[in-house]
């Protein structure tokens, strides 16, 4: 079983598919998830603790907009335990959005700096693209077991 970062991060789709093949789909719900059940947490609805400004640092800049700190103290974490990702490229805004453009551009450059397998698909247009995805992403995630 493999650790796979999806992407977009909160992609449903993606998820299921990565777990009906035996992996286990890193993606930003579980991370939420995990926070927002914390009893860390001493102001729930900010859903932040003193140390996640710190995590988002270490992902992007001081000077980046602190949303995208926010973010990338969730989705950083995920890409570095990852093992392989399976990116979804222009999908559409609602297909697992995040929200924020410049956060997708820095999640997509680390996955790009990692040495792990990555599979990059296009968001397909037809049913017939759909099939044909879905066959890329069984022969992917079958080939990581090898």
């Amino acid at each position: 079983m493999k650790k796979v970062f999806i992407f977009p991060p909160n992609s449903l789709i993606l998820a299921d598919l990565v777990e009906r093949f035996g992996h286990k789909p890193l993606m930003i719900n579980n991370a939420i998830g995990e926070k927002v059940r914390s009893l860390e947490l001493d102001t729930p609805p900010l859903n932040i603790t003193d140390e996640d400004p710190k995590k988002g640092l270490k992902y992007a800049a001081i000077e980046v907009p602190s949303g995208v700190r926010g973010r990338m103290s969730l989705i950083g974490p995920l890409i570095d335990e990852a093992e392989a990702a399976v990116v979804m490229v222009h999908s559409p805004i609602g297909f697992g959005c995040v929200g924020c453009e410049r956060t997708n551009e820095l999640t997509k450059y680390l996955i790009r700096r990692k040495d792990m397998p990555v599979l990059n698909i296009e968001y397909p247009s037809s049913d017939e693209d759909a099939k044909i995805i879905v066959k890329k992403i069984t022969t992917f995630l079958e080939s990581l077991e090898k």
